[in-house]
């Protein structure tokens, strides 16, 4: 049975696996943005948008602050290292681990 752990690294490569959404992680690379200059950077309307941002807020990848009536998007730095740390086992045991040969 997956831990809450488990449950953010699966919605974090989930939510990575869209290039509509990678470009949004690109985007607040740079910079905190609002939702109009996502929409305007991407080319694409704010339901469109609204819908991945979603995903990338269930998966942990980015904070959400209202200022007004805007809301302006930044990423979370703590869950990409999450994820960073969880591939990094692999590179980390990858060596230590013998081939197989079947039967």
């Amino acid at each position: 049975m997956p831990t809450p752990t488990d449950n953010l690294i699966i919605a974090g490569f989930h939510a990575l696996s869209d290039p509509i959404r990678v470009s949004v992680i690109e985007l607040l690379r740079q910079c905190e943005l609002c939702v109009c200059d996502l929409c305007d950077a991407l080319h694409i309307n704010q339901s469109k948008l609204s819908f991945h941002l979603k995903t990338l807020k269930e998966a942990n990848l980015v904070n959400a602050r209202q200022e007004g009536r805007w809301i302006y998007y930044s990423l979370n730095i703590a869950q990409f290292q999450i994820l960073e740390a969880y591939l990094a086992e692999f590179r980390l045991y990858s060596g230590v681990l013998s081939s197989r040969c079947c039967p």
